[in-house]
């Protein structure tokens, strides 16, 4: 049996009414994906008023691509670099102070390749708090990047990324622990107890 695209179809996926998935088109397009950089409190706004959750303090930068804002969970103090893509055909969750940087990718959808019609195989993708996706770096369906886990430049998460942990390669894998320095402020707070 061989490949046959022309046997594909979505099944019983359900991106959203036709009406919703078109008007977001537009947006999308003319507002996130554009070069003009709209201020981030009107692209907040306009990702809620198509159903994402979204945080306080959203930076969210030029050329960004996201499919789905019905699909969006963002928490606070989030950062989305230049040309990120987030294509959630499943649900996408960031937690508080999550950094995506530039040109990275969070895949939530693939193929079934064993498949002679090569229907969906789908995975929500979950990043917590604190952590960091590299500049073109991919995070593949069904993966959870743990507490303050860093994706290094170009690499690609298709396993979770454990808390805490360095990762790079394609496929990443664990190089070393991440140490974070404590902040001046928090010193100086603490020299004045």
């Amino acid at each position: 049996m061989a490949t046959n695209l022309a046997a594909f179809n979505t099944g019983n996926y359900y991106a959203g009414p036709k009406w919703k998935v078109l008007a977001w088109y537009f947006c999308n397009y003319y507002v996130l994906n554009s070069a003009f950089p709209w201020p981030y409190a009107m692209k907040s706004a306009l990702l809620r008023l198509f159903g994402a959750r979204v945080g306080k303090g959203l930076v969210i930068k030029t050329k960004v691509r996201i499919k789905y804002p019905w699909r969006l969970t963002i928490g606070d103090h989030c950062w989305l670099g230049e040309g990120v893509w987030i294509d959630n055909l499943a649900d996408v969750t960031l937690g508080d102070h999550v950094c995506i940087s530039q040109g990275a990718l969070l895949l939530t959808g693939n193929h079934d390749y064993k498949q002679p019609d090569f229907p969906y195989r789908l995975g929500s993708i979950h990043i917590e708090s604190g952590a960091w996706i590299g500049a073109m770096a991919v995070v593949c369906a069904g993966v959870t990047c743990g507490s303050h886990s860093v994706l290094t430049v170009g690499s690609m998460a298709s396993k979770d990324l454990q808390p805490w942990q360095i990762y790079s390669g394609n496929p990443a894998v664990a190089v070393r622990k991440r140490e974070m320095a404590t902040h001046p402020v928090t010193l100086l707070n603490m020299a004045a107890i």
